[in-house]
This record gives C-alpha cells, sequence and structure tokens, in this order.
C-alpha cells in the first residue's frame, strides 16, 4: 500500500509545504517506508491587499495540488496567541478549506502539542527537536528550510504515523 501525504503549515505571509511518500510492503514483516517528496513555501507580500494575497493563496495551493497529487493532506491546526494574527491565517486557511473541498481531497487536523508528541514523545518539545526529528525521520542530511516547510513535513509526518 502506498499513500502520498502533503502536509501543511498554514499561513498568510508564509504557508509551508512538505510532501512525503508513505509504503508498507506487502509481505508479513509489514516493513514502513518514508521518503521526501518535496518542501518549501508559498508566499505572499505584506504590501499587497488582502484579497490579492488569499488570491495567489488560492492559486498556488491548486497549482500545488496539481504537482504533488496527494491522496491526504495534514493541516496544523490554528494556535491561538494573538488575536489579529489568529483572524489573518483563518482567512488564509479558509482558502486552503476551499481548495480542499472543491477538489474532495480528504484531510487531517492536529495541534501543535500533537505534532511534537507524534515526533518527539514530548507534547511540549521546541522547535529545534522537532526539525532534528524531522531530518532522522527522513533521513536527511540537514534541517529542511525554511521553518515553515520544515513544520510542514513535521505535520506530514505526524499523519503517516497514524497510517
Amino acid at each position: 500500500m502506498e499513500k502520498r501525504i502533503l502536509g501543511i503549515d498554514p499561513g498568510l505571509a508564509i504557508v509551508g509545504f512538505g510532501a512525503i511518500n508513505w509504503q508498507k510492503s506487502a509481505n508479513t514483516a509489514q516493513e514502513i517506508k518514508i521518503q521526501m517528496i518535496d518542501f518549501g513555501v508559498i508566499r505572499t507580500h505584506a504590501d499587497m491587499e488582502m484579497s490579492q494575497r488569499l488570491c495567489i493563496l488560492f492559486d498556488d495551493l491548486n497549482t500545488l495540488m496539481e504537482e504533488i497529487q496527494p491522496d491526504l493532506v495534514a493541516i496544523e491546526k490554528l494556535f491561538f496567541y494573538r488575536m489579529a494574527n489568529t483572524i489573518v491565517v483563518a482567512q488564509a486557511r479558509g482558502v486552503l478549506m476551499l481548495v480542499l473541498g472543491q477538489r474532495k481531497l480528504p484531510y487531517v487536523e492536529f495541534a501543535p502539542p500533537q505534532i511534537k508528541q507524534a515526533l518527539t514523545n514530548y507534547g511540549k518539545a521546541d522547535k529545534a527537536e522537532v526539525q532534528e526529528a524531522v531530518m532522522r525521520e527522513l533521513d536527511l542530511d540537514e534541517i529542511p528550510r525554511p521553518d515553515d516547510a520544515a513544520d510542514a513535513l513535521a505535520v506530514a509526518l505526524t499523519a503517516s504515523f497514524q497510517l
């Protein structure tokens, strides 16, 4: 069995994405292989009107879905720390949900502590510990940059651990 999982770290200025391939062998050992496909970010500029930024996200997310062709999308849930920031991220997240809905793509959501727990066995792990776990799990030579892309890979890995 094989699944392509796309992890998303939502935002307005920067949306991180990370795609992995999850494969379980058919033999009796049930060996699981996880391989990174791609990672990166979608950026919008602060000097643009909100409607234009959301249109860029819509277009770029659709392009990303076409390129990656995910079987499952994993999304980091919103973390409430500053109301003004949370509202704009929620608007960007709404665009993501629209793209997923139009494409009828299944998705799962994880809160930051769930992601930290899945990767480090500690729900209050710091960013560096999570990034090192991403590097280790995907057998990478270095931590993916920028941080938003590494975070998205962490979300994708969290989903893969539940398959």
